[in-house]
């Protein structure tokens, strides 16, 4: 805890105490007011705040009502327990982040979530290997409300569970489905395009069974897509960016590593969506215009691009750079694409132009 952090929680704690005539002598643990016990637990670690719920029963009803955001990370041996135990009593979490390094959790342990945290937005469940499609289906029915999904890793999840849970969480923005090589198939995409309209990041890397149907489908569903993450989707043609190019005009980062079938005309078809919302962002708020658009492109092994291509691409969107220290446009193990540089090296370039023809 940081000295500023103590000083507030001092203020906080004189303001609240009464003495002598007053209304309230705070004089044990079990009379500190719910205001300043939720800020003292705010500036704790996820660990001490279990052990702070078995100070009394106050505190344990306080933290239980007032808990909001919890990680088991920090649980490296016995998270499947823990969960069991605590998910019943912090029923109002909205974040909840249950990353692990070796797999732990089983799906009885995801179902007593479910059951219990229905106003849960924000799930982590990465590298949970041993969890099924059981805990998919419990996740649908009790957690509605889900914005934000990690299920990286999980590569036991079916098609089948992902498209049903798409049809009951309907407000996801981010969902992570990399390494999830059963779940993340065209027909699932095609049921989160269908179902899942407020999508903005979605990453599906390495899920070698996605097409240009599944990724097409997200393209015209998914209208505000921002992030999309396709690397090693050795699958996918120039079909899907060319239609991530004409519907999703706001998207930033586009991640196309060994995508080896893309060719010029995907580029040629990301430069020119560039140019034909140009004038719908420029009539709109002209500071924006460079706010817009790609900030981030791997192209890295997509071998079969050609400097040309690329350079238009580059040129459309200043964001991107190759410039040491920016890499936004990132081409390694394209060795033919060396001579492509971002606006920042054209600048250099006239800056130096003065320099190297002094006047007589």
């Amino acid at each position: 805890m940081s000295m500023m952090q103590t000083d507030e929680l001092n203020v906080s704690f004189n303001n609240l105490m009464v003495f002598g005539g007053g209304r309230r002598v705070i004089t044990e643990w079990k009379d500190i007011p719910m205001e300043l016990l939720m800020r003292i637990v705010s500036l704790l670690d996820d660990r001490t705040v279990i052990i702070a719920s078995g100070v009394c029963s106050g505190w344990r009803d306080a933290i239980c009502w007032g808990l909001t955001h919890f990680s088991f990370s920090w649980c490296k041996n016995n998270m499947n327990n823990m969960v069991l135990s605590l998910a019943p009593k912090f029923t109002k979490l909205r974040v909840l982040i249950l990353r692990q390094d070796k797999p732990q959790l089983d799906d009885n342990a995801v179902e007593t979530i479910a059951k219990n945290c229905h106003d849960l937005e924000d799930l982590d469940l990465s590298k949970s290997f041993k969890l099924g499609d059981r805990s998919l289906y419990a996740l649908a029915h009790g957690c509605p409300g889900l914005t934000k999904l990690n299920i990286s890793g999980c590569s036991a999840f079916s098609d089948a569970a992902l498209e049903y849970l798409s049809g009951y969480c309907r407000k996801l923005k981010i969902l992570n489905l990399c390494g999830c090589v059963k779940a993340a198939s065209d027909k699932a995409l095609k049921a989160i395009g269908y179902n899942c309209r407020q999508l903005q990041s979605i990453n599906l890397g390495w899920c070698e069974g996605v097409g240009d149907i599944g990724v097409m489908s997200l393209a015209y569903g998914c209208p505000d897509l921002r992030a999309l993450d396709l690397c090693g989707c050795v699958l996918i043609t120039d079909e899907s960016v060319i239609a991530l190019a004409n519907n999703c005009l706001h998207l930033r980062s586009l991640g196309l590593y060994y995508c080896q079938n893309i060719t010029d005309r995907a580029m040629y078809a990301l430069a020119h969506s560039r140019v034909k919302n140009k004038r719908e962002v420029w009539e709109s708020v002209k500071s924006r215009y460079e706010e817009e658009g790609l900030i981030n492109l791997n192209i890295s092994q997509c071998t079969a691009l050609t400097p040309p291509a690329v350079q238009a691409l580059c040129d459309s969107f200043p964001a991107l750079h190759t410039c040491p220290g920016r890499h936004s446009l990132i081409i390694s193990g394209c060795l033919n694409l060396t001579s492509v540089h971002c606006a920042c090296a054209f600048q250099a370039h006239r800056a130096m132009a003065p320099l190297s023809h002094p006047a007589h």
